[in-house]
């Protein structure tokens, strides 16, 4: 059976390229026997009917295996091969390629370790030195406010008619939130603790990074205010957290402190001038009326100075009262007279001549009286105006002082709801935190601080070494 193991060995290697009878013989020979040419015959045809039934099975399933390591495809078909296994003998001729040698440390291998060491390793440890060997302490001072507005109403409002005052177009949290961080307010608190000398208590020689480099200009100043002075603005709830960094527990309560106290005067500015604004009108209305109440009532004191009377309606009571006895007296005269007449014919009587002596002065009075009201047949007056005239004059005067002081009333009372409606909307500052006194130095925030450096070192330098194999593999 060599002959026969011998020709499968040769269809898996794919070298079948030698004549059947000639491979025959030499192995015959090769073994030095022969089992007659018939019995051979048999076997060979039988070896060949199963090598080609194989042949085609292996041809198939052995094509996946062309692109394998030799090995591998040599493997796989003794694998397939259970029931009729190729000897060890017959594969000794495949040729199987070495295996890889082993990767060699290049130069860019020791080029991203250095880096690693460098960029990652070496600028954590370095921040860590600086934090717990540089870094000076912080103590923060927390304090929380809110601007409230006071909505109580007022006995005025039932006067009526009194439109209500408009409204601020932004929010007041929002401009305190503003001002907090203002140049104006970094002044003024500057003016009265030296915020430079506070803040470089650190010693910018030994801390660098996290103390104030005096002196400084103004601009200076308020970048560095930025960022130990931190402003929270909750607009759902309209709360304003502060939090104030120094280098001793006291100074940062003092900071904190006067932030609060120039909040509450900003806003005690923003409520004086809304006032302002709201009551100008009404204060301007107010003026009008009173110059114009002035302005009446002045007029009819020169009306009476001039013509020496209080009050004409008075006056005329008067004159009518003496007009209506005159005119009693004159019909007595008039009715002694006829009764004279009736008791002597003598015209020279002296009782006829008294009694018509009475009644001419008492027609000459009854006509000068009547002239002072204007009641004359001729219409005018003699050296006196009109009395009728006068009555016209000082009413139309009352009728202008009345007017005035109407307007005044109304002017008054829209100014007084006008103030009252201020007043009842004014705000103020309400601290739910006072400045509190820390303890306890909770910056710098050692540990986060050290793991964000670690943490960003570690992605620049994954970037930079990405970069760097993506544009050696572009070549």
């Amino acid at each position: 059976m060599a002959f026969i193991n011998f020709y499968k060995a040769r269809l898996l290697t794919g070298s079948d390229s030698s004549p059947l009878p000639a491979q025959l013989a030499s192995v015959a020979k090769k073994n030095g026997k022969s089992n007659g040419p018939t019995k051979a015959s048999k076997e060979l045809s039988e070896a060949e009917r199963k090598a080609r039934k194989r042949k085609k099975v292996l041809a198939r399933r052995a094509e996946a295996a062309k692109q394998a390591e030799n090995s591998s495809a040599v493997q796989k078909v003794e694998k397939l091969d259970e029931d009729d296994p190729v000897p060890a003998t017959a594969t000794a001729n495949v040729t199987v390629a070495p295996p890889a040698a082993p990767e060699r440390v290049r130069s860019r291998h020791v080029l991203v370790v250095i880096s690693f060491l460098v960029f990652v390793v070496g600028t954590t440890g370095l921040s860590a030195w600086y934090l717990w060997e540089r870094a000076a302490d912080r103590y923060v001072s927390v304090a929380g406010f809110s601007v409230r507005t006071e909505e109580v109403g007022s006995a005025v409002e039932l006067l009526g008619g009194v439109a209500e005052l408009s409204g601020s177009s932004s929010s007041d949290t929002d401009i305190l939130y503003k001002f907090i961080q203002s140049q104006e307010l970094v002044e003024a608190v500057d003016a009265e603790l030296d915020l430079r000398k506070l803040w470089s208590k650190a010693d910018p020689e030994i801390d660098p990074v996290f103390s104030y480099h005096p002196p400084g200009s103004i601009e200076e100043l308020t970048d560095y205010w930025s960022r130990m002075v931190s402003v929270y603005n909750d607009s759902g709830t309209g709360l304003i957290d502060l939090e104030v960094q120094a280098f001793t527990p006291q100074d940062a309560q003092d900071i904190a402190q006067l932030v609060y106290d120039h909040s509450s005067l900003m806003i005690n500015r923003l409520s004086a001038i809304a006032r302002e604004d709201a009551t100008s009108y009404a204060r301007e209305e107010l003026d009008t009326a009173v110059e114009r109440l002035k302005a009446a009532r002045e007029a009819i004191t020169r009306f009476r100075n001039l013509n020496q009377i209080v009050s004409p309606e008075s006056t005329l009571q008067i004159q009518t009262g003496l007009l209506s006895s005159l005119e009693m007296q004159l019909a007595q005269a008039l009715i002694d007279g006829d009764m004279v007449r009736q008791t002597t014919n003598n015209a020279n009587d002296p009782r006829v001549q008294e009694a018509e002596r009475r009644r001419a002065v008492i027609e000459e009075r009854i006509r000068q009286e009547r002239n002072k009201l204007g009641l004359g047949e001729d219409g005018s007056s003699e050296g006196n105006a009109a009395f009728v005239n006068l009555v016209g004059e000082f009413e139309r005067l009352t009728v202008d002082r009345q007017f005035a002081e109407q307007a005044y009333v109304a002017a008054l009372a829209a100014f007084d709801a006008a103030l009252a409606e201020s007043r009842r909307k004014s705000r103020y500052i309400a601290a739910h935190v006072q400045p509190t006194l820390p303890e306890t130095a909770i910056k710098p925030a050692r540990i986060e601080t050290l793991g964000l450096v670690a943490l960003f070192s570690i992605l620049a330098w994954s970037i930079v070494v990405l970069i760097g194999y993506s544009l050696r593999d572009r070549r």
